[in-house]
This record gives C-alpha cells, structure tokens and sequence, in this order.
C-alpha cells in the first residue's frame, strides 16, 4: 500500500465515522435536518474513496474516475444544503441537481483531455471550490456572529481556494498520464493528505456548532420553567446578573409579585386550575415586560421581575399596570366570575448596589402588601426595612 492508497483508506474512514456521528447528534440537535444533510454528505463523499482504488485496480477505469468525482462534488452540495439549513442561506435543490448532473457531464467531457494541463486542471477542480466558497458566503453572509461561525467560514473559504492551489499544483507537479496512474503519484499523496486535513477539520467545526447548540438548548432548558413559560429562579438570578453586568453603574428596579389566595385556587379547583391560572399570570409578565426586562418565576406562586436602568417611580406604574392586567384575566375552563389578583413589593437597585438586598426589600415590601390585604403594591423606600419605610401605592 502506496501513501496515496493509505490516506484514500483514511479518508473513507473518517467520513463515515462524521456521518454516523451526524446522524447521532440529529437526535438531540435543533438542527436536525442541517445534521441529517451533514451525515448524507460525509456518507456519499466517503464512496469516493472506494471509486479511486476501483480507478487504479480494475478495468472500469474511466466509469470509477467519474463516479469519484461525483461522489465527492455530491457530498460536497449536501454540505452545502445542510449549511444554508443551519445558516438560514437555504439552497435550491432543482439547482443543486442541475448542477451536480452538468459539472459530472464537464468531467466526462475532458475525460480525454491530457491531464496536468491548465483546462483539464482547473475545469475539475473548479466545481469543487465553487460549491465550498457559496458554503463559506453563506456563513460569513449569516446573521450568526459567534466565534465558531466565524472560524467556519474562514475554514471553509480557505478549504474552497485549495482547490485552484490543487489544480496548479497539478500543473506544476503532474497528476499521472492517465487516471490509473494519479494513485501512484506525489500529486496524489498531497492531494489525498491535504484533503483529509481539511475534512477533518471541516467536520469537527460543524460538529462544534451542532453541540454547542446543543448545550446552549440544554442550559435554556434547566433555567426555563416548564409550567410558565418563564426562566426559573436559576435563569432569573442569571438573566438579572447579565443585565446588571451589563449597567453596573446605572440605578434598576425590581418587583416581586405573588399571586393572592393561590392556595384557595388549588383547593377549589384542584391544581390543574391552579397550573391555568400560573400559565395566564406568565404570559402576562411576558407580553407586558420590554426586551431588557428579566421576568422569572422564582417561587411557586411567586415571580420576579427585573427591570434595568428603571427609575423606582417606573417601576411603580408598570406594577400598577401589572395589578390591573392580572384582575383582568380570564380562564375559559374556570367560571366567568372568578377574579385574579396579585400582590406586589417593588424596590430600588442603587448603582453599586446589592442585588441581594434590593430582593430583600422587594420581598418584605410584597409581604406588607399581602399582610394589609393583598392585591396591592407596595415600595420599599432606601434604608428599608425601618420602621415606617414602606408606602402603599392606592
């Protein structure tokens, strides 16, 4: 076994071990049309492999040499569709078979050609490139700006502009006299070599951007409470330390909200009218809060809610107005006249301050506003919790 043969083996083993683990993360990726392209294209790509050895060790010569190239611009498109699936640059499927059946009749075409001359060279390695620099437009063209889309698309250019630095070199170097002979060239060795590099590296980076998907899913999903639809006290805690982070040195508000007589509601109409309420009183929160506000369920009847560089006397209205909408919500499963109402403690987050201690006076606030009746809201002035600290807001 020649280098060329042996990199040949290589990379047929490692497009079939990408495209069974493609087909593996599809299960658990968001993504999963883009993965199943992913793992259709490194399996197709892989027969190419097989089609360079059936070129030098049997007679088909010319049949295996075509079907090397088909294969490999074939796996090369499904990439190319699972990329645009992923980066939102959807391909056109009639195009893309279109474009595979006329670049396979080109390679036919110069079949004959005298190889390691300029029009053989460049008219095949060209289709090759073309597809993987439309892969690499549609990355770095994507609305995706991460780090990893970003080493992705330059990957993928650069693996795009090897293909004409391939074509020279077979120029330069010779690429055999004809197709039986490429495998036992130096042309061939480099060629093979160069491109399991690249495949690897190509594969893992798509793999990077499946599982960190994957694990960006996963952390949504232990911060995000299943019932409400919004983050949990772990995702709240986390949102809220993100936007603080990110105003350190401003003045914020936040409000602790409790829904009144829960208990009472569970107890007549058992907990699935007790889960309706919960759900209703979220999507409240939701639909009334800005982008910037952080809104949790921390407890559970008990929300939070975390507005940024927000004056306290903003905070106060957006309660009140919180106060009124809950009074307004209506259950079709529970009777018309059953009524909502929550209970609110609102406090400042001075600049520089601890979030700690602003939850602590939100918290104590709301409980005043529950001892003095419920379906109120309640501020807790600076200094809280002295005697006298707290106003009811009629």
């Amino acid at each position: 076994m020649n280098g060329a043969t042996f990199f040949l083996a290589v990379n047929f083993i490692i497009a079939i071990s990408f495209s069974l683990v493609f087909a593996v993360v599809s299960t658990r990726s968001r993504s999963r049309s883009a993965a199943l392209w992913f793992a259709a294209g490194f399996a197709i790509a892989s027969l190419s492999a097989i089609c360079e050895l059936l070129v030098a060790y049997t007679a088909l010569t010319r049949f295996w040499a075509i079907g090397a190239f088909a294969t490999v611009l074939g796996g090369m498109i499904l990439l190319r569709i699972g990329i645009g699936d992923l980066y939102g640059r959807k391909s056109n499927l009639p195009f893309a078979i279109c474009f595979l059946i006329t670049c396979t009749i080109l390679d036919v075409l110069i079949y004959n050609l005298p190889r390691g001359t300029v029009l053989h060279a460049f008219s095949y390695q060209t289709p090759f490139a073309l597809v993987v620099l439309a892969s690499a437009f549609a990355v770095l063209s994507s609305a995706r700006r991460l780090a990893i889309d970003r080493a992705l698309g330059g990957l993928l250019l650069v693996t795009g502009l090897h293909f004409f630095g391939k074509a020279g070199m077979a120029v330069l170097a010779g690429a055999g006299t004809t197709a039986r002979d490429y495998i036992h060239t130096n042309y061939a060795l480099i060629s093979q070599s160069s491109t399991a590099v690249l495949m690897v590296a190509v594969g893992l980076t798509l793999l990077s951007v499946l599982v960190l998907e994957i694990m960006a899913d996963e952390r949504s999903n232990s911060e995000q409470d299943a019932l409400s639809g919004l983050a949990n006290r772990r995702g709240f805690e986390n949102g809220v330390k993100a936007a603080i982070s990110m105003a350190p040195n401003v003045r914020h508000a936040v409000i602790i909200c409790d829904l009144d007589h829960f208990k009472a509601i569970n107890d007549t109409y058992g907990h699935h009218g007790g889960d309706l309420v919960i759900r209703a009183f979220g999507e409240l929160l939701k639909t009334s809060a800005t982008k910037t506000t952080v809104v949790g369920r921390i407890g559970g009847e008990e929300f939070g809610v975390f507005m940024p560089n927000t004056t306290i006397e903003t905070a106060l209205i957006f309660a009140q107005a919180l106060r009124a909408g809950t009074m307004g919500i209506r259950i079709s499963a529970l009777p018309p006249s059953f009524t909502v109402t929550a209970s609110f403690g609102v406090a400042e987050l001075a600049a520089g301050g601890e979030l700690a201690d602003a939850m602590r006076n939100a918290d104590a606030a709301l409980y005043e506003a529950k001892r003095t009746g419920r379906n109120c809201v309640k501020q807790a002035h600076p200094g809280f919790p002295p005697s006298g600290s707290i106003r009811v807001v009629k």
